[in-house]
């Protein structure tokens, strides 16, 4: 058994980097994983511990999803928290509207059903995370530093493939592996 996610890797660059360092260092005294460069991407499934089989049985699916869709591009912008700002749990940076990156998640999602996955029935909202939050000591000094980006945007992502990746739970945190990377031609 492997634990696998299908998702989009993002290249963070520019402003999207100075972003992260800013808020690191406007928050340094509360307990928050930041999420390392290397590992930031916009899930399209959570698939959980899988059987190999099963992987493969995703893998062809994705092959036929991605051949033909063509490549697209959207934009990272803004920024918030999941659950809220007085229990906030995750600090994220948005997606412009992006109709492609919402069909490509539909036609995984509808894929993997078709094919026996048990996916949870939520809406698909895009974004990337850049922070877990453990505790935090002020709830405000959060708001106020994420209030700064709110109508700031980032970068443009080109997306010119979707990866099935394993997700290797390690103390330091995660590792992603990449187990299949499908083209979008």
């Amino acid at each position: 058994m492997k634990r696998i996610f299908i998702g989009i890797k993002i290249e963070p660059d520019g402003t999207l980097l100075r972003m992260i360092n800013s808020l690191k260092a406007v928050l340094v005294n509360d307990k928050i994983n930041w999420v390392d460069q290397a590992n930031i991407h916009i899930t399209l499934a959570f698939l959980g511990d899988t059987e190999e089989e099963r992987i493969t049985v995703a893998a062809i699916m994705l092959r036929q999803v991605c051949q033909g869709f063509g490549v697209f591009s959207f934009n990272l912008s803004g920024a918030g928290v999941f659950k809220n700002f007085h229990d906030p749990r995750v600090i994220w940076t948005g997606i412009d509207n992006s109709a492609e990156l919402g069909r490509l998640n539909h036609l995984v999602v509808t894929g993997l059903r078709d094919t026996g996955f048990s996916i949870e029935d939520r809406p698909f909202k895009p974004h990337i995370t850049i922070g877990r939050i453990k505790s935090i000591k002020d709830p405000d000094l959060l708001r106020r530093a994420l209030e700064r980006y709110r109508d700031i945007t980032f970068q443009n992502v080109s997306v010119r493939e979707v990866i099935l990746f394993e997700s290797i739970l390690k103390p330091g945190g995660p590792e992603y592996k990449p187990s299949g990377i499908f083209r979008l031609s």
